[in-house]
């Protein structure tokens, strides 16, 4: 059965992870330049877009996803805009525990 979520009890953090997300893989899916890691991108992003829409993700798979994206793509100067966003919102997720 499908699930619904009830309006406005969604974390404000997922929420805006899941934009910035959305942003990015947009704006990467209509960049006509084809680069070597973009599979990885395209992956990575797949993933956070899994994870927020699991709920609260967790902090150390998210910067993993952000580094690898970042690699991947930190070399496009169009989609930095887009990638800065993604940045900042897995930023408000803090940092991840010390052991």
């Amino acid at each position: 059965m499908g699930q619904t979520r009830v309006t406005g009890s969604e974390d404000p953090r997922v929420t805006e992870l899941r934009t910035a997300v959305s942003r990015l893989r947009r704006e990467l899916a209509g960049h006509p330049r084809e680069f070597p890691d973009r599979g990885i991108a395209e992956d990575e992003l797949a993933a956070l877009d899994a994870m927020a829409a699991g709920g609260v993700p967790e902090i150390p798979r998210l910067r993993r996803s952000l580094l690898l994206i970042a690699g991947a793509i930190g070399s496009v100067s169009a989609l930095a805009s887009a990638l800065r966003d993604v940045r900042v919102a897995v930023d408000l997720f803090g940092e991840p525990p010390r052991g």
